[in-house]
């Protein structure tokens, strides 16, 4: 499995309901999001062993393992003990919220809930949890970026990017003023299951800074012996659509 071609956000929805994951597969579409739907935990459990997506949105009463019990488990192993999960549920006593997150939940959504309360919801754990890969517009100095509509202008004037040239400049521009290493640049931009050379990132810097122009190439900067970072110079704001 790998990312999207336009790299939108990848939801893991592991709901047994078909009505139930049928529309929130809708949502998510609308949303802006690619969703991957599993009607169990055992078929989740495969399809995160393919790739990891950026946030999961669990049902807890699933056939077999609960999706409590899944969240647990995700939170117990390194390479998806960060995943964002959203657990779904008719039971919305306060022991059982409790419960919930006390088991390893980000948020927590009562049945039945309305899809606007769902992108909310999916926004605001993404903005907490994984700002990279929340929706909305992100600007940096003279840059900004429509993660919806996947439009990139410099000073008003829109520029054109590769898919992946896109991802990286969003991925820099969350974390605005921070270093990344190569391989966390692969692991976030390219995928965790993806077998790419650490040059990659290199070769893919020169060609974002080329399609930036004068006005903002220098904006991401080289850290020698680190990695690279979006200049903290400029300030990166998130703000939702």
């Amino acid at each position: 499995m790998t990312r999207s071609p336009v790299g939108l956000p990848r939801v893991l929805v592991v709901e047994d309901d078909k009505g139930i994951q049928e529309l929130l597969r809708f949502t998510l579409v609308s949303g802006g999001y690619e969703p991957l739907c599993a009607d169990s935990a055992e078929q989740a459990e495969k399809l995160l062993r393919e790739a990891l997506p950026e946030i999961a949105l669990i049902d807890w009463m699933l056939p077999g393992k609960s999706g409590l019990a899944l969240t647990t488990r995700l939170r117990k192993e390194a390479r998806t003990r960060s995943l964002p999960v959203i657990l779904l549920t008719a039971r919305g006593e306060e022991a059982d919220r409790i419960a919930g997150l006390e088991g390893g939940a980000d948020d927590y959504i009562v049945k039945p809930f309305s899809p606007k309360e769902l992108l909310a919801r999916v926004q605001a754990v993404l903005r907490r949890c994984a700002p990279g890969h929340a929706q909305g517009t992100l600007s940096a100095g003279p840059i900004e970026l429509d993660t919806v509509s996947h439009e990139t202008r410099v000073l008003g004037q829109r520029i054109n990017l590769t898919p992946t040239e896109f991802r990286l400049l969003r991925f820099l521009m969350a974390g605005s003023g921070r270093v990344y290493t190569r391989q966390q640049l692969l692991d976030n931009v390219w995928g965790d299951h993806v077998y790419v050379e650490d040059r990659t990132v290199d070769i893919h810097i020169r060609r974002l800074r080329v399609a930036l122009g004068p006005m903002a190439e220098q904006m991401v900067e080289t850290v020698r012996g680190a990695g690279y970072k979006l200049s903290s110079r400029a300030e990166s704001n998130l703000m939702q659509s």
